[in-house]
C-alpha cells in the first residue's frame, strides 16, 4: 500500500536532495523513487516549476560527448526547504496522533 503524496511533498523531497549536492534529472528520479513511486516524466515538470519559482537553477556539463543538465538549489530554494521541513514536522506529529493513537515514535 502506498499513500497519495502531494506536489508540496515532492517539491520538498527534490529540494532536500539538492541541499546535499547538485545533480541531474535521472539521479534525482532514482533518489526520489526510494520513497515514492514517480517517473522521470513526472519529475521534469516539477523541476521546471521549481526553476520558474527560482528555487533551483540549472547548468550544463559535458559528459561523454553530451551535455547533462544539472540542477542546483538557490538561496530561495534553501529557505523554502527549511519551511517544508518545519511544516512536515508539524504535519507528521498530527498524523501520528491519529494513526498511532497519540503515540509518537521517533
Amino acid at each position: 500500500m502506498s499513500f497519495q503524496l502531494g506536489a508540496a511533498l515532492l517539491d520538498a523531497c527534490v529540494l532536500a536532495i539538492l541541499t546535499k549536492e547538485d545533480t541531474y534529472g535521472y539521479i534525482l528520479t532514482q533518489q526520489v523513487r526510494e520513497v515514492m513511486n514517480i517517473s522521470e516524466s513526472t519529475l521534469y515538470p516539477v523541476l521546471r516549476r521549481l526553476q520558474k519559482d527560482k528555487y533551483v537553477t540549472t547548468y550544463d556539463q559535458a559528459f561523454q560527448g553530451r551535455n547533462r543538465r544539472y540542477y542546483q538549489i538557490t538561496d530561495l530554494g534553501k529557505y523554502k526547504y527549511t519551511e517544508y521541513v518545519s511544516q512536515w514536522s508539524k504535519y507528521k506529529i498530527n498524523v501520528d496522533k491519529i494513526l498511532l493513537g497519540g503515540k509518537i515514535h521517533e
